[in-house]
């Protein structure tokens, strides 16, 4: 059966969501800094730490990772200075 979603694989980066890791102080400028981008498909790109194997151990009830997918957590502050740039709909 085929999955409602699927990520599309050609699909280009379009603009970051929210503020730089360098403007919210969390990389030294190592090639291991989270990110949020807006893809060109309007899907959206998480980069952050893979936590699969420890969080995905305790998830909530009917919550899953697939074996294609992978927990990523990124900053809080991150995600809050994302937010003017998430559209409401």
């Amino acid at each position: 059966m085929a999955r409602p979603w699927e990520a599309d694989p050609t699909t280009q980066f379009k603009r970051r969501l929210g503020k730089s890791p360098q403007e919210l102080g969390h990389t030294t400028d190592n090639p291991d800094c989270p990110d949020i981008w807006e893809l060109e498909n309007g899907d959206v790109a998480i980069i952050g730490r893979d936590l699969t194997n420890s969080l995905g151990k305790c998830l909530p009830p009917g919550v899953s990772v697939g074996d294609d997918e992978r927990l990523v957590v990124i900053p809080r502050s991150m995600m809050v200075a994302a937010k003017p740039d998430i559209p409401s709909v």
